[in-house]
């Protein structure tokens, strides 16, 4: 495994583990507040979407054969 597809794989991981956290608050409906005001939970859905298909892509990237 060379450097860049060890990076691709770590950086995927990250992404996927913050969506999880994402879908662990949509799913507990866990209260944030910042700076007094509160967090509604949609912020987090598109959060979910984002990371996750950062997630998928850069995991994609990884497992591209060059011909």
């Amino acid at each position: 495994m060379n450097p860049q597809t060890l990076g691709l794989r770590v950086a995927g991981t990250i992404f996927g583990v913050v969506s999880a956290f994402h879908l662990l608050r949509l799913v507990l409906k866990f209260e944030i507040v910042v700076a007094g005001w509160p967090m509604p939970l949609w912020v987090n859905a598109v959060g979910a979407v984002v990371t996750g298909g950062l997630c998928i892509w850069l995991y994609r990237l990884a497992d591209f054969k060059r011909p």
